[in-house]
């Protein structure tokens, strides 16, 4: 396959991530929206944020299953087309019955699209031999710029979910479906390329006490992602005293300093390495939640959120590529496994920060997800060095097969 397969095949899935977080942010940003819509109370919100990340990690795991038989590239090609037809089933309804529904499927889609998509990442940057992984979540961060955005706009203009989401959804859908015509998967690992990367592809408990630091460091990573896309708006408005308006713009200031972290990431991991780079954003991150948490108002407290996406930008991409880097020759079952602890981090981050809110106050929760990606700090050495791994930035993109 010519090296110009490879470089749409990269294109494609950067539109795929950029797709991915104009959908999440665009749910994630208007959750009080929602919240009044369909009545749900504040003692059942966690519950239904809950719901969505149990699914997704169902979800995750079956399509470890599904990509063995037809690649990652089919699944991916499927199941985002879903998520944008969830989340419009999300501003249309007006039962509570109707919530639970089109959250659900947005779930059980968003599970399967988030392990292929990074399969597919994983599998690129192998090809590549070189840090790219940053770069398609950089995509996704600039999405979720754009979500937040249009969400900041809804709220301004007294929009309702349905009237702010279908034009969205109108435009979106055709672009991934054609730009997934050019999704391609990178070549797979050589078998025997690392200690215990036959037991990947066969599930051993090995594996599993090999990859558990790396389920650890995913876990607290998006405990804290998800206090900030699940409460912040909540948090601004209820504790800070911001207008609904105002509410919508912590997520966007989040995704924007996380799309700063992640356009130089890369740079940063070639030349410095993947465990620098990680210590250095958990101290960041925590730093943020610290500032989130003593903030005396509004404007300060989207400093801190501003300084927690920072932090948290590089953690995430470079836990899947340290994944993709332990299991050459398995990193699809890797990817899958691992991604079942995104949802792990989500569906404590968000109970446990409501609950503490509730029982204590919501800024002696904020200090909860502050230690949590703290201890990132202990296991960065999991991440071993991406510079000795793929051995300089020139390597020219190897064959790849369609997935």
């Amino acid at each position: 396959m010519t090296d110009a397969r490879v470089r749409r095949g990269r294109g494609a899935l950067a539109v795929g991530f950029f797709v991915q977080g104009v959908t999440f942010a665009l749910l994630v940003t208007r959750i009080p929206a929602i919240q009044d819509r369909y009545g749900i109370s504040d003692g059942l919100l966690p519950l239904f944020l809950a719901a969505v990340p149990v699914l997704a990690g169902v979800a995750s795991v079956l399509t470890e299953k599904v990509v063995a038989r037809v690649g990652p590239a089919r699944v991916l090609r499927w199941a985002q087309p879903v998520v944008l037809l969830a989340l419009l089933a999300v501003g249309a309804g007006s039962q509570l019955w109707q919530a639970a529904v089109a959250l659900g499927v947005f779930g059980l889609a968003v599970g399967a699209l988030d392990a292929s998509m990074n399969m597919l990442g994983v599998s690129l940057q192998r090809a590549y031999g070189r840090s790219i992984m940053l770069g398609f979540h950089a995509a996704y961060s600039l999405g979720g710029i754009a979500g937040a955005s249009l969400a900041w706009a809804g709220a301004h203009w007294h929009l309702s979910l349905f009237v702010s989401y279908l034009p969205v959804v109108a435009v979106l859908l055709p672009v991934v479906l054609v730009g997934s015509r050019w999704y391609v998967a990178g070549e797979p690992g050589e078998p025997g390329e690392v200690a215990g990367a036959g037991g990947a592809a066969g599930g051993g408990g090995v594996v599993f006490r090999m990859l558990l630091p790396l389920c650890l460091v995913m876990t607290f990573a998006y405990i804290g992602d998800s206090t900030v896309s699940n409460w912040s708006a909540k948090y601004l408005q209820d504790v800070l005293g911001s207008s609904e308006e105002l509410a919508t713009v912590p997520y966007n200031a989040y995704m924007v300093t996380t799309l700063l972290g992640r356009s130089v990431g890369d740079f940063g991991v070639r030349r410095f390495g993947a465990v620098l780079v990680v210590r250095c954003g958990a101290v960041l991150a925590a730093l943020g939640f610290a500032v989130v948490a003593v903030a005396p108002g509004a404007w300060v407290g989207m400093a801190g959120f501003t300084v927690l996406g920072l932090g948290l930008s590089v953690i995430v991409p470079q836990t899947f590529a340290a994944a993709g880097r332990l299991f050459p020759a398995a990193s699809d079952a890797a990817v899958a496994r691992l991604n079942v602890f995104n949802y792990v981090g989500f569906l404590v981050g968000s109970p446990l920060v409501g609950a503490l809110g509730d029982a204590w106050s919501y800024r002696g929760a904020m200090l909860v997800p502050m230690v949590l990606v703290l201890v990132t700090v202990v296991y960065a050495t999991s991440f071993g060095s991406e510079k000795a791994r793929y051995g300089g930035s020139h390597e020219r993109p190897r064959t790849v097969d369609v997935g």
